[in-house]
């Protein structure tokens, strides 16, 4: 089994943190059971993008054991657990081409080595696979069934190629199923960029004015978060507030837009001395970073995943993780109770691409309702929760129309 990792000899710590998190993943344990009974996805290859963490690895586990051939790498060059990595080489036995802070040379080329298993599903965290096949590689696209996205930045990319006619496969938008989005980029996005921003930093958040880049499920996410933990949050959107005047009050500014160059030159040339700059996006090209660069005399790196910018004026402004996603970069990312109903989806999904992708066009599909109802089904009796159901007489009520007052 080929694999390029960090360093085998961390596979017990990472072994240990897998067990835990799966600890808090009932709804992928459950259907991990059934794959082990039906093997669903027997004889399927099926490659990975992904961040390489404790969750994605349950999710691997669980794609192996309803029989697929599996392969992971990294999606982001910052968000590898590298003890994980080792872990899910050494004892699940599952090649993973991914290094915590790796050039976009080795990024690139874990990903062709991903692609060289010339896989049947391809499963995504901002399309970079489905990328590379479309522009590199479109030979691949013939043994390819169907493919997953997990992000908003990788769906965006996706509907782009299909709305050009380009899109050679289908793809289900993971991202978009209701048991994805309303908490996995809501409640997990809000927890865990504040984590990796007080990782960081070690500031405290009460007081602060912390500036919201993009108001969409990740932001408003951020936006509680933020508030609970005692911030002055101001959003900035086309609506609320430019980040022309957010720049010149901001303590802390955060982006999680999904979209190009947010913070620039002219914007970090008003902030404050001793500014934060953060992204929680998927890109790290949500921040203006050359342009940061070219109006700096210094820079240097000041804590763990902390660089001090020194401007011409002698004014510093610091950005964290490279501004790369900062909850991955300098923390764990989402809570795996969170993660457990995005990759339950995961999972599902191939399932249903593997038993249905003759029927399936060179389209984005939503998440089948009964997937995502199911998971939703699932996750409230994990936690031992009832809830009523509607009466026949109420189904036919709302599906009518004559009935009034």
């Amino acid at each position: 089994m080929q694999y390029h990792i960090k360093n085998i000899g961390l596979a017990k710590k990472g072994k240990l943190r897998i067990e835990w998190a799966s600890n808090n993943m009932p709804v992928l344990n459950l259907i991990k059971e059934r794959f082990k009974k039906e093997k669903p996805l027997k004889g399927i290859r099926i490659a990975a993008c992904l961040h390489v963490t404790t969750e994605s690895a349950n999710l691997l586990s669980t794609l192996k054991a309803g029989g697929a051939e599996t392969i992971i790498c990294a999606s982001n060059p910052l968000s590898t657990q590298d003890e994980v990595a080792a872990s899910m080489v050494k004892d699940d036995k599952i090649p993973v081409f991914a290094i915590k802070g790796e050039d976009e040379k080795t990024y690139y080329k874990h990903i062709n080595a991903a692609l060289d298993t010339r896989p049947n599903i391809t499963m995504d965290d901002g399309a970079d696979l489905v990328s590379t096949i479309h522009q590199k590689r479109k030979g691949l696209a013939k043994d390819i069934f169907a493919g997953t996205e997990e992000t908003t930045t990788g769906v965006i990319r996706l509907r782009s190629l299909e709305k050009k006619g380009l899109l050679l496969f289908p793809i289900i938008a993971v991202n978009d199923a209701d048991t994805k989005h309303m908490f996995d980029n809501r409640y997990g996005t809000g927890q865990s960029t504040i984590d990796g921003i007080t990782r960081a930093t070690n500031k405290l958040l009460a007081g602060a004015n912390l500036i919201v880049c993009g108001y969409g499920w990740c932001g408003r996410g951020l936006a509680m978060r933020a508030r609970g933990a005692g911030a002055i949050v101001h959003v900035v959107e086309v609506a609320v507030l430019p980040i022309r005047e957010a720049s010149k009050i901001g303590d802390i500014f955060v982006t999680l837009t999904g979209d190009i160059n947010v913070i620039r030159k002219e914007h970090f040339l008003l902030m404050k001395n001793g500014a934060v700059v953060a992204n929680s996006g998927h890109f790290n090209v949500e921040l203006d970073i050359k342009a940061l660069e070219a109006i700096s005399k210094s820079k240097k790196q000041i804590r763990d995943f902390t660089e001090e910018y020194t401007l011409r004026s002698g004014k510093k402004i610091y950005l964290l993780g490279q501004g790369r996603l900062i909850n991955l970069a300098a923390a764990e990312g989402h809570p795996a109770s969170v993660m457990d109903m995005s990759f339950a989806n995961q999972a599902l999904c191939a399932e249903y691409v593997a038993r249905n992708y003759k029927r399936l066009e060179c389209k984005v599909y939503k998440v089948p309702n009964n997937i995502d109802e199911g998971i939703a089904a699932l996750k409230l009796r994990s936690m031992g929760i009832k809830i009523d159901t509607l009466t026949p007489e109420q189904k036919k009520y709302l599906a009518s129309w004559e009935m009034g007052t």
